[in-house]
C-alpha cells in the first residue's frame, strides 16, 4: 500500500503531489460552480425587464437559488464518505451542467423557477471541496486548507457578478437582444462544468493514498458513524446556525446585491455588478485569514478557542449589515459593505476550521449539515426580500440584528468539549 500522507504545511505555489494537485483542482471546481450557480443574478435586470418579474417573484427566485442546495448538501456529504469525493463532483458537475445551459429556453416565470431550483443544487459542490481539502491535509492545517480552498472557490461568486454581465454586453455587441443575450451567456459556464468534470474525474484522487476502490475503505474513512449518532452533536447544530448567519447572508448578498445597487444608486448591470463583484472578491483574503486565525487559536487555545473566536465574528459581522442597511449613499455603502464582508468571510473560515475535529469519522456528514445550514439561512433570509412591505434595505437591518444576536448566543458554547484527540484523526486518514 501506498503511504502517502496528508500535508502537514500549505504550499499555494506548489502543484506537486495528489494532496496540492487535488488542493489546487478542487477550488478552481468550485469557483467554477459559482459562475453556474450564481451566473443568473447579475443578469436579473435584465431578465426582470425579460420576463416582467415582480418583486415577490424575484424573492421566490433568490429562495429557490439556494433551497434545493440543502437537500443536496445532505446528500453529497453522505456520498463523500461512501461513495468518494472524486465521483461524487464528477457527476454532480455533469447534472449540474444541464440546467445551466438549458435555462434560456425558460420563456415565463414558472420556468425559470424551476430551472433556478434545479440550478440551485450545483451548491453542493462546496461540501465536496471542503471534504476533500481535509482529506489531504493534517490536523495542525485543516482550518487553513480548508479555508484557502473554500475563499479561492467562493471568489467565483464575485467574478462571476462582472463577467457575466460583461459576457451578455459582448454578445449584443454580436446583433443579439438582451433576451437572447442572457440565454446565450449562460451556456459559458455550463460548458466550463462539463470541462472541469473531466478534470476532476482523470485528474484527483480521494486520498492521498488512493481512490476509495483502489484501497481498504476502513484506511480511508475510518469506521462508519450513521447520520443520526453524528447529528447528535449539539455542536453540529451550533455551527449549522452560524453558517447559516454567515454563508447564508454571503449567498443571499450573491443573489442581491446587482439588484440592490441597480435599483438605490440608479447605474448600469455593468457597474452595479463590478460593486457585487467586490464583495465576492473579498474571498481571495478574508475566509483564508478567518481559517489561518482559527488555526492559531486552535494550536493555543483549543476548540474552545475556536468557537469564541467565531462568536466574535459573528457578532461582528451583524454591526456591520446593520451600518450598511442605514448607509444613505454609494460610498457609505461600500465601506459598510466591506467592513461586514470581512467578518462574514472570515466566519466562513472560522467555520470549516472547526468542522473536521467534531467528529472525524463523519466529516462528510458534518460537512453536508453545516453546508446544509448555510443554505437554510439563505432561504430565510430570501423570505425577507420577497415581502412587499418591507425594502430590501430594512431586509438587511433585521439580519444584521439577528447575526449579532446568533452571535452572542455562540459564546455559550463549549466547542472543546469531548474533542476528538488529533492524532487518533491524523492515524485514522493515514493508515
Amino acid at each position: 500500500m501506498q503511504t502517502n500522507k496528508p500535508l502537514e504545511s500549505l504550499n499555494v505555489l506548489s502543484f506537486k503531489g495528489i494532496q496540492m494537485r487535488t488542493f489546487h483542482i478542487t477550488w478552481l471546481t468550485f469557483f467554477v460552480c459559482f459562475f453556474g450557480w450564481f451566473g443568473l443574478a447579475p443578469l436579473m435586470p435584465a431578465i426582470r425587464a425579460d420576463l416582467g418579474l415582480t418583486k415577490p417573484q424575484i424573492g421566490n427566485i433568490i429562495i429557490a437559488a439556494v433551497s434545493a442546495t440543502i437537500f443536496a448538501r445532505l446528500i453529497v456529504g453522505k456520498l463523500c464518505d461512501t461513495w468518494g469525493p472524486r465521483k461524487t463532483y464528477t457527476v454532480l458537475l455533469l447534472l449540474g451542467s444541464l440546467p445551466v445551459m438549458l435555462v434560456g429556453l425558460a420563456h415565463d416565470y414558472t420556468t425559470f423557477l424551476l430551472f433556478r431550483l434545479a440550478i440551485g443544487t450545483i451548491g453542493a459542490s462546496f461540501v465536496i471541496t471542503q471534504f476533500h481539502t481535509s482529506m489531504m491535509f493534517a490536523p495542525k492545517i485543516k482550518g487553513t486548507a480548508n479555508a484557502v480552498a473554500g475563499g479561492w472557490g467562493n471568489l467565483g461568486g464575485g467574478i462571476t457578478q462582472l463577467a457575466m454581465p460583461l459576457i451578455m454586453v459582448m454578445i449584443v455587441g454580436f446583433g443579439y437582444t438582451k433576451p437572447e443575450a442572457w440565454r446565450l451567456a449562460m451556456i459559458f459556464p455550463g460548458v466550463m462544468m462539463l470541462i472541469m468534470a473531466f478534470v476532476y474525474y482523470r485528474f484527483t484522487k480521494d486520498t492521498p493514498n488512493g481512490n476509495y476502490d483502489e484501497i481498504e475503505r476502513s484506511a480511508a474513512t475510518g469506521e462508519r458513524v450513521s447520520f443520526w449518532k453524528a447529528c447528535a452533536d449539539i455542536r453540529v447544530w451550533a455551527l449549522a446556525l452560524a453558517y447559516g448567519c454567515c454563508f447564508g447572508m454571503e449567498i443571499t448578498f450573491d443573489g442581491v446585491a446587482a439588484l440592490y445597487f441597480f435599483d438605490n444608486f440608479k447605474m448600469a448591470e455593468t457597474e452595479a455588478g463590478f460593486w457585487a463583484m467586490l464583495f465576492g472578491g473579498m474571498n481571495i483574503f478574508a475566509r483564508a485569514l478567518g481559517g489561518i486565525v482559527a488555526d492559531k487559536v486552535g494550536n493555543k487555545y483549543g476548540m474552545r478557542g475556536k468557537g469564541i473566536l467565531l462568536a466574535g465574528m459573528l457578532v461582528l459581522e451583524g454591526v456591520g449589515i446593520t451600518l450598511f442597511a442605514q448607509a444613505g449613499n454609494l460610498p457609505m455603502a461600500i465601506m459598510a459593505m466591506v467592513t461586514f464582508a470581512l467578518f462574514l468571510k472570515m466566519s466562513n473560515g472560522s467555520t470549516y476550521a472547526i468542522v473536521p475535529f467534531v467528529n472525524p469519522k463523519a466529516v462528510g456528514v458534518i460537512s453536508g449539515v453545516v453546508g446544509a445550514g448555510g443554505n437554510v439561512g439563505g432561504m430565510l433570509m430570501g423570505f425577507l426580500f420577497k415581502s412587499q412591505s418591507i425594502s430590501y434595505g430594512q431586509a438587511f437591518m433585521y439580519i444584521g440584528g439577528i447575526v449579532a444576536v446568533v452571535g452572542l448566543l455562540l459564546f455559550m458554547v463549549n466547542f472543546g468539549k469531548a474533542t476528538v484527540v488529533e492524532s487518533t484523526e491524523s492515524t485514522m486518514q493515514t493508515a
